[in-house]
């Protein structure tokens, strides 16, 4: 893979890229978007802890594909308020910490989730040969 970075533009403001190429013939994964809900029903408190959820069910659902966090192309996350940003950037920065090659990233704020109780989503698409 190959991080795309003009010259031409701004450097990214945090740990992402601002574009990633996949080379032809290799496998994509994407999945859902993953609410902090726990396997056993239960929702962490605060952003970060939320977001480090929703990074480990990422981190799952990746691996079924024999993927992992190194093979993350996108990230588009979602928070409920501008004040979730911080939590949710670093566990996304934690998540992504033994990370090299860094993937495109987006973070949207939006009115809500189905329940009031979520603060965050993240989906995740890889590629891997």
């Amino acid at each position: 893979m190959r991080v795309l970075a003009p010259a031409s533009i701004a450097p990214p403001f945090a740990r992402y890229a601002h574009g990633v190429e996949v080379p032809p013939g290799w496998r994509l994964a994407a999945s859902s978007g993953q609410l902090a809900l726990a396997a056993d029903g239960t929702v962490p408190d605060g952003a970060e802890a939320q977001a480090r959820l929703c990074f480990a069910n990422c981190a799952a659902i990746l691996a079924e594909a024999g993927m992992g966090a190194a093979d993350v192309i996108r990230i588009n996350a979602f928070v409920t308020d501008r004040a979730h940003m911080p939590g949710y950037m670093a566990a996304r920065d934690a998540w992504l910490a033994r990370i090299d090659r860094l993937p495109a990233s987006t973070l949207v704020i939006v009115s809500g989730f189905t329940r009031p109780e979520f603060l965050v989503e993240v989906e995740v698409t890889a590629a891997a040969p």
